[in-house]
């Protein structure tokens, strides 16, 4: 199957203009699974939770998860994608996945990352793994959004329940994920998929200088391909989500059987 992040710089609170820009880089892309970064309808550097509340929007029926639903049916691929997402009178910090069949599904960001704590609510959904079909064949996808690689237990937690690709929507401004997400997939032996942003924001005096490099590795943790930390387009690996699958590191060692989940309380 063909695995693709994008990767540009969304403009501050103009979701319109984010789409029609997404739109536009993702015409003529062959793939059969399409990661978007973070928050790409709306900017990250809110200025007010009033500017937040501008740009939140419900899952599935909001304008994004129709966009969504519509650039998976024409490219016949599942698409995954950072927005901010409004539920009664909370606002998450979501990634939607849609499928070619106009399913779709939402992950609530878990381990939220500096001021989002102050305009988020955490995630309240646990991390989802889902089945998804590539060219006629069926394979297990993982999501977590961002600052969720600096804890293993998420990645951990995806592999342990069965995932062979994970999709890694991200806004990354700290320097070290593009190194750790290679480890990421060789400790739990999967796919991953980082689709970062690239510009900075401003809010007073703070700068967010965000650090592209998104990047695709596989279960040995090589990095198939990584983008630039100002390159502007969609970047595509052809991977057999199967090898995933065998999670032997050689004929004694498993590198998921061979947890000792009785060994890691803290009694």
């Amino acid at each position: 199957m063909r695995a693709s992040y994008l990767q540009f710089s969304p403009s501050y609170l103009e979701p319109d203009r984010n789409r029609a820009r997404v739109a536009e880089m993702i015409q003529g892309v062959e793939t059969d699974l399409l990661v978007l970064p973070e928050l790409f309808t709306s900017g990250y550097f809110f200025q007010s939770q009033d500017d937040l509340a501008e740009v939140a929007e419900p899952v599935p029926e909001g304008p994004t998860t129709d966009a969504l639903r519509h650039w998976a049916d024409d490219l016949n691929a599942t698409v995954v994608a950072g927005l901010p997402e409004q539920e009664a009178d909370l606002v998450y910090n979501s990634a939607a996945v849609a499928s070619p069949a106009g399913e779709v599904a939402v992950y609530r960001k878990v381990h939220l990352f500096y001021q989002e704590n102050d305009l988020f609510a955490t995630g309240d959904l646990g991390f989802p793994v889902l089945e998804v079909e590539a060219d006629g064949t069926s394979y297990r996808l993982g999501v977590m959004v961002c600052f969720d690689w600096y804890f293993p237990e998420a990645a951990r937690t995806l592999a342990v329940k069965g995932a062979d690709v994970i999709a890694h929507p991200s806004n990354l401004v700290l320097p070290h994920c593009p190194d750790s997400m290679p480890v990421r997939a060789r400790e739990n032996h999967v796919f991953t998929i980082t689709a970062n942003r690239t510009g900075r924001e401003q809010r007073e005096d703070e700068i967010l200088q965000f650090i592209g490099q998104s990047e695709i590795c596989d279960p040995d943790g090589n990095i198939l391909q990584r983008a630039g930390a100002e390159d502007k387009g969609v970047g595509t690996v052809e991977v057999d989500p199967a090898e995933a699958r065998d999670r032997h590191i050689n004929q004694y060692n498993d590198v998921l059987a061979d947890r000792r989940p009785d060994m890691y309380t803290l009694a």
